[in-house]
């Protein structure tokens, strides 16, 4: 009869996992050079996690805060460490490597220090399996979307904030920077508009960038969508199974704007650290809710906010300096929940080939196969426990 008893409750475990709910549409959000925590001693630059600069995403950790009903998040997210110690601190700067990483688990560590930040073409392409890839071979759509691509100029050949249509998109290869009085950033305010390659993934590799091909009929075009589609796509719940959204380079923290800056009842003065923390929270407080609220994400979506290298640290992942890593999802712990289990960009692409079921000639790519998975940041089946799971 116990037998009997634990073969049913066993039966009945199985079955409850096999029909748990799984994550749909994937957003995730690049933040740049900051860290999330750091040693008291270092104070420049600020960190995020309790700046009063930043109070959207600290709202969002604040355990019983409405907004963080479905957000968990990571205490010890670190740089990679599985580089060697005497490459670790040229790794881990400049950006460029930290995107391609999350992408494929591997960086192009070859290409000189003052070249790691180079546009694709043709020093800085990368020849490994990758996501984006994978996804496109098993039939699931990805989209890059990036902020200031694809602007169309006034009669005055002025740059302006509209987006140009569909059929004049183009795969984005080179920077994009200036300013103009017919643009207006529809987040900040300014004048200033600022794309650059180095913040976008799949561009490294040429399957997913066609061919290092820059003109309009290149037939990835269509996958490296302006900003500006994203709120009709989240409207017509067109948004692809995978999207990467890139802020400029002032709303990614990055860099400040030439003007002062007013959010939430403070003037932030141009070229400060603090305007910086300012203005990504600021373009994070208004598009995240964007997102909150469409179908897909209502349909267990996923919003992650991605932060890609520490400032200050010493290297070789260092615990005393950490990068934000937040999850927004309904299958989500939820209510602000973390834990202190280490983290890299490694675990990411572990959790994203997990969730989309897809796997490299060697399964795990690249160094995700060391990584820890970010699966306790959700509820029990969200995310598969394996590359195997996720299969069946």
């Amino acid at each position: 009869m116990t037998k009997a008893i634990g073969v049913s409750l066993f039966a009945l475990l199985i079955a409850s996992l096999a029909q748990a709910e799984s994550i749909g549409a994937v957003f995730y959000i690049p933040l740049e050079n900051h860290n999330w925590t750091q040693p008291t001693s270092v104070t420049s630059p600020h960190p995020i996690y309790r700046n009063p600069a930043a109070p959207f995403i600290n709202s969002l950790v604040t355990p019983g805060n409405a907004i963080a009903a479905n957000v968990s998040y990571a205490s010890k997210y670190l740089n990679v460490v599985n580089v060697p110690c005497n490459q670790q601190l040229d790794w881990v700067h400049p950006s460029e490597p930290n995107y391609v990483w999350v992408e494929a688990g591997l960086a192009k560590l070859t290409v000189p220090l003052n070249r790691r930040d180079d546009p694709p073409f043709p020093n800085n392409i990368v020849t490994a399996p990758h996501l984006s890839q994978l996804l496109q071979e098993k039939g699931l759509v990805w989209r890059s979307y990036q902020e200031d691509i694809d602007l169309a100029k006034d009669p005055m050949g002025q740059v302006t904030d509209k987006a140009l249509s569909a059929s004049e998109w183009t795969v984005p290869l080179i920077p994009f920077s200036g300013a103009s009085p017919a643009y207006s950033n529809r987040y900040n305010g300014s004048h200033q508009y600022n794309y650059q390659p180095k913040h976008n993934p799949p561009l490294f590799f040429e399957d997913t960038n066609g061919g290092n091909d820059a003109a309009r009929n290149n037939p990835m075009a269509k996958n490296y969508a302006p900003l500006q589609q994203l709120e009709s796509d989240l409207t017509n719940n067109t948004v692809a199974r995978y999207n990467w959204i890139t802020p400029n380079i002032h709303n990614d923290m990055h860099s400040s704007l030439k003007t002062d800056f007013a959010y939430n009842g403070v003037t932030y003065a141009a070229g400060t650290d603090e305007q910086q923390i300012a203005l990504g929270d600021n373009f994070l407080s208004k598009i995240v809710p964007l997102i909150e609220s469409s179908q897909a994400f209502r349909n267990n979506g996923l919003i992650v906010i991605w932060t890609d290298e520490t400032e200050g640290s010493p290297g070789c992942g260092s615990a005393e300096f950490t990068l934000a890593e937040i999850v927004i999802s309904p299958l989500a712990k939820g209510n602000a929940y973390t834990n202190s289990i280490p983290y890299s960009h490694s675990s990411d692409l572990r959790s994203l080939q997990e969730i989309f079921g897809v796997a490299g000639p060697k399964g795990y790519l690249g160094d995700s196969a060391n990584a820890t998975s970010l699966i306790d940041l959700f509820k029990p089946g969200a995310i598969p426990l394996s590359l195997q799971d996720a299969a069946h």
